[in-house]
Parts: C-alpha cells; structure tokens; sequence
C-alpha cells in the first residue's frame, strides 16, 4: 500500500524522535560556571571540570558544557530552563534541585603562615584578635563569625579592598580566593578564613608554605543561632529526573576511589560526616 503523507508525516515524526533521544542519550548536557576558578572555567581547568568528565567516561557519555556567569542566578536561568541535564556542585539537600548522595564534605579553614605557628583553632583564639588584617569574603560564614567576636567593624574597610571589582548596582561582586590566599602568602594579613574547597589549590600551589585548619563545626552566633561550618556537596538534577539522578548516583558511589583522589590533588581539606575538625599542612 502506497504511503500517504499523512503516513509520511508520521515516519518522519518517528525518525526525529528517534534522532532526538539517541542525541539525548549520547550526551550529557552540564551547567559550569564561566569563570569560577578552582570549580570550573570555559578552558575546563576547574575541578568541577574534572568531575564531569568522570562522570561522563563512567556514563559513556559526551559532556557537553553550558556556561553562567552569575552564581545568584544559575539553577533559575540553566537547569530550571532545561539548557542543561545535570550541575556538579550544589549543597546536598538543596530544595530547588533534587540533589544525589554527596560526593565529598568539607569546611570552612584558616590560612596562617606556616612559619607564623599562629595558634589558631576556632574563632575563640586569641591570635584572630591580636590579627591586623583577616580576609575573609562578605556573606560567608566567616563575615558572621567576625562580627560575633567583635571583628568585623575594624576589617570593613581592608575587606572591600579585596574585591575584584567595583560592582554595579544589583551586579555579582567577585572575590577572588587565589586573590585571599596571597594577602596571606605574602605577610599583607595574618589570617583568611575560607571555604576549604575553593582555597585549597592556591594553598597548595603557593610558595609561601601556608597552614590550612579546618574550623570546628560548633559556632553559634550572639543569639544562640549555629553557624554552619560544615557541608556535603552533591550533583544535582531537575526535580522529576530520577533515571538521571540514580545514574548519578550509582557512578558516585562507583567511583568514590577516583573521585576522592582527585578532590585531594586538588588540596581539598575532606571531612567524614561525623568528623569535628581537620587540620592538613602544605
């Protein structure tokens, strides 16, 4: 029987189905920020970067990037849209996304000068109020720890030194953490207080040798309110896509050996879940 063309509409509706799915399935589409260095950048030499191609070559998958620029808005503006499949680094539990196991935990540090031996083990140590300068970036925990021993009034002015631009009115401020790390390295301040994934490359790299400690997990605020110090980051998908995300969370646990050591080459300070405090030397 002759193909009508409705039957050929059809046929041709089966065949970009079928082109579709199979360009779907042979390629993972992931959001990684632009410029956001140590995660990810567009020449891919952030860890972030690394990590999709783990998963890639363990999904037999491409990996193709889609890039952001501003970090307020990624999720609403890449994943939610659906220009993406998967993002790599997202708080474990993070109720925009449905997020898979976490693939590492880690915290917030101090950096001192190793040849300082600055006795610095939680934000009660003397040295932090004896410290000239402590950098530190506006928002983070860091800021309401300052601020609840007293701190954070005098080093105003010294921390909006270490922007790395003046910013337009509703635009992202950026510091630059490899920036923070050599006001330390260098003798400019005593002290940074970081967040130890995105501090540990400079601290690893620098030739000043630096001393990165783990701040405990038990700060709490003038009011009682605890400061989280602590936190698991996982990968994340869209709401809804659970194939996806048991992929996802079948290579993480696979892959833990890999993935553990690539995070430690990277000079990530890496927390058991139970664990309080780490303290790591370079």
């Amino acid at each position: 029987m002759p193909l009508t063309k409705k039957h050929l509409f059809a046929v041709v509706c089966l065949g970009l189905s079928l082109s579709t799915a199979y360009a779907d399935d042979s390629t993972l589409k992931i959001c990684v920020a632009e410029d956001e260095m140590p995660y990810s950048n567009n020449n891919g030499e952030g860890f972030e970067n690394k990590l999709a191609q783990l998963v890639g070559q363990a999904l037999n998958k491409k990996i193709e990037y889609v890039y952001w620029t501003d970090p307020r808005y990624y999720l609403r503006d890449t994943l939610d849209k659906g220009l993406c499949d998967a993002v790599i680094g997202v708080d474990t539990g993070d109720p925009r996304v449905s997020t898979s196991v976490p693939y590492y935990r880690s915290g917030y540090v101090f950096i001192t000068r190793q040849s300082e031996q600055l006795d610095i083990e939680n934000w009660d140590s003397e040295a932090l109020q004896k410290a000239r300068r402590i950098a530190f970036v506006p928002g983070s925990p860091a800021e309401v720890m300052l601020r609840a021993i007293g701190r954070y009034n005098d080093l105003f002015n010294y921390s909006q030194e270490l922007a790395g631009f003046k910013s337009k009115r509703n635009q992202y401020v950026k510091y630059d953490t490899a920036k923070l790390v050599g006001e330390v390295a260098s003798g400019h301040a005593e002290v940074a207080a970081l967040w130890g994934p995105a501090a540990g490359r400079y601290v690893k790299a620098a030739a000043t040798p630096l001393t990165m400690t783990v701040i405990p997990d038990t700060n709490k605020r003038a009011d009682g309110e605890k400061v989280g110090h602590h936190y698991s980051t996982s990968m994340a998908v869209r709401k809804g896509n659970e194939a996806l995300l048991a992929q996802l969370n079948h290579v993480i646990k696979a892959k833990q050996p890999e993935i553990r050591q690539l995070l430690e080459a990277e000079g990530i300070p890496l927390l058991d879940a139970e664990a309080v405090a780490v303290a790591a030397t370079h």
